[in-house]
């Protein structure tokens, strides 16, 4: 067994594909970047990391961008990246930790509260919309994996959000409720419920949380496709990244106790309701996670657009420069937040 306390540099040999230009932890020397702090609407700090094109007007007012991370990430994952690849292209952006998660508040840490999720985005719309440097009138979203369905979820109930895009999304809910092609029975959800159910009560005396543990520091010997390629990212120094008072193992991991509660969290219902709002889906052609592109494609009203990358994996779209269609994003935003 690893131990806990392994460093991440120590894991190189066991891991870390880094083809394809995987660049986790870019650094662009076009960019001011700053960590910044603001508050939700339930006075909790939310922290992310701001990023300024350098030689921007200062008194003029930019279009900006959130940037959501992964679901169990932190904003050092994927989300800065594409935080910074934008703001190489003239936008302001703000890439966010999700309450519970990285520098953001919220305890205990890592659960699994979508509804504060949702309010992460709409804070962040606070924040940037009282910037002197930003049109309140030219924000957009952007949701990578799990952080799509948050995205989507804050844009329709907030029109300040004027433009949409997800990367490689998860339908958190859907997933939670029905595994990836529907491969979780109804039996299993049930199955599921009751013992996120049971533990409640191990937690409430004060025993162990009991973690879903699906990326052990130790990639099982029958792991899945799915599981390694997941495993290869936030388990090599290719993109894992420790938060402050964390351990390597904890990092992506959640409470089975309040990962249930994503059974009920339906942000594709209704969602037709966010046009005339353009709206842009990418997925990669060989993504496991393609459905939940396609389902919320189907769902959306007009206008929108499936951009599907070819020979791109779910994660290959976290960190892969080479696949990344930075363009296609970039001219997203310039067209629809005019």
């Amino acid at each position: 067994m690893l131990a806990l306390g392994l460093s991440i540099a120590s894991l190189t040999a066991i891991g870390a594909d880094m083809s394809n230009g995987a660049d986790n932890f870019y650094k662009s020397e076009k960019v001011t970047a700053q960590k910044v702090i603001f508050k939700n609407q339930y006075q909790m700090n939310v922290v992310g990391n701001l990023y300024i094109p350098r030689g921007v007007d200062p008194s003029a007012k930019s279009p900006a961008i959130i940037v959501g991370h992964p679901m169990g990430a932190v904003k050092e994952q994927t989300s800065s990246l594409y935080g910074q690849k934008l703001a190489e292209q003239g936008f302001v952006t703000l890439a966010i930790d999700l309450s519970f998660w990285g520098e953001s508040d919220g305890q205990p840490r890592n659960a699994v509260a979508p509804e504060m999720y949702t309010e992460s985005f709409n804070a962040a719309v606070d924040y940037l919309g009282t910037r002197t440097f930003v049109d309140r009138k030219r924000i957009g979203v952007l949701g990578i994996c799990g952080s799509g369905s948050f995205a989507i979820s804050a844009a329709k109930i907030d029109p300040r959000l004027r433009a949409i895009a997800t990367v490689s999304m998860y339908d958190m809910g859907a997933v939670t409720r029905n595994g990836l092609r529907k491969g979780q029975s109804l039996e299993q959800r049930k199955a599921m419920i009751a013992r996120a159910a049971e533990q409640r009560y191990v937690e409430f005396t004060g025993g162990p949380t009991k973690w879903v543990d699906y990326l052990p520091l130790q990639l099982p010997a029958d792991a899945d496709d799915t599981r390694k390629e997941f495993w290869d990212y936030y388990r090599t120094p290719r993109g894992a990244a420790v938060p402050a008072g964390r351990t390597l193992e904890l990092t992506q991991n959640r409470p089975i106790s309040s990962e249930v509660k994503f059974v009920n969290f339906y942000p594709f219902n209704d969602m037709e309701t966010i046009s005339p709002r353009p709206m842009l889906f990418i997925t990669g052609s060989e993504a496991h996670s393609r459905e939940f592109s396609e389902d919320a494609f189907q769902r959306a009203g007009q206008p929108k657009e499936l951009y599907v990358v070819p020979g791109a994996g779910h994660v290959d779209l976290y960190d892969r420069t080479n696949l990344i269609p930075f363009g296609k994003l970039a001219e997203f935003f310039k067209s629809n937040l005019k």
